[in-house]
């Protein structure tokens, strides 16, 4: 599919934004670390004539400028920002890894703005062990004069990662992520998030690779405690969107035939109608 490009300026910082067209309704998309905008392509493409997808490139990542900071508060306050920026009132989210977590976590925050979400492979409870699964990236070299100094740099890594370099104005090439921004937002990214997943009571769609990071009794969990939320299981690897294209698809069309127009309850206060869970306590999965 064509999508446009474009982007808006916090503070002087870009951000930017894939818009895959249409006329149907707005679903927001986040994609995780070390990914980007386009990753969604080919769910854009399959996506029933309803539904009108649009993509930010997430702080840090993409077209985007890098943050001073990629707190949880930071990443929120971007997808905020962009919703501002395209006039949306309301909207469906998608979020795969990182973005699943930002997904739950505008929800819970930001009630009023999210109708439905679904979720892919983030979990609610993470990095308690104080590992940061990323930090290989820090072996990367971030920018070089040429395209192959850039793949030389990588060594053994280039078979996963030169494929990414980009050329910038200036002819100098890069990733487009810096490696020690990657590792400082998964290291931001860890704690327990039980509560925000717990917050609302908008359905919500957990899509659990059995491959993937989250452990099955973590997804179980939380389905089994959160109101309307269903999940589908995939064969596949924590990337499903790319080795389960069809199956990704699939759920997510499901999904999304299934809400109505209007899929939150109602507000009281701002703040969305209780579902008798928010004061429970983590359970013992990680």
């Amino acid at each position: 599919m064509t999508a446009t490009r474009a982007e808006l300026v916090i503070d002087g910082r870009r951000l930017s934004y894939l818009d895959f067209g249409g006329t149907g309704r707005p679903l927001l998309a986040l994609h995780g670390h070390m990914s980007e905008a386009a990753s969604f392509a080919g769910l854009a493409a399959e996506l029933s004539p309803e539904w009108r997808l649009i993509a930010l490139d997430q702080r840090g990542h993409g077209h985007s400028d890098r943050a001073a900071d990629y707190s949880r508060a930071g990443y929120i306050a971007d997808v905020a920002a962009l919703l501002d920026h395209l006039g949306l009132d309301r909207v469906v989210v998608l979020g795969h890894s990182l973005g699943g977590i930002n997904a739950y976590q505008l929800a819970a925050r930001h009630p009023e703005r999210v109708s439905a979400f679904i979720n892919a492979d983030g979990a609610v409870s993470l990095g308690l062990d104080g590992h940061n699964p990323l930090a290989f990236v820090l072996g990367l070299p971030y920018e070089a004069p040429t395209r192959q100094a850039l793949i030389d740099g990588m060594g053994p890594m280039a078979s996963f990662f030169g494929e990414l370099p980009r050329e910038r104005p200036d002819g100098t090439w890069s990733l487009p992520f810096h490696p020690q921004d990657i590792v400082d937002s998964e290291d931001l990214v860890h704690g327990d998030h039980w509560a925000d997943w717990l917050a609302g009571t908008c359905p919500a769609l957990l899509i659990h690779p059995t491959q993937g990071v989250v452990p099955a009794d973590q997804a179980q969990a939380m389905v089994d405690r959160r109101p309307d939320t269903r999940m589908v299981e995939l064969n596949t690897d924590h990337f499903v969107y790319a080795n389960d294209p069809s199956g990704f698809a699939k759920a997510v069309n499901e999904f999304l035939a299934e809400l109505q127009a209007d899929a939150c309850p109602p507000l009281v206060g701002g703040v969305t109608a209780p579902s008798g869970l928010g004061d429970a306590g983590p359970p013992g999965v990680l």
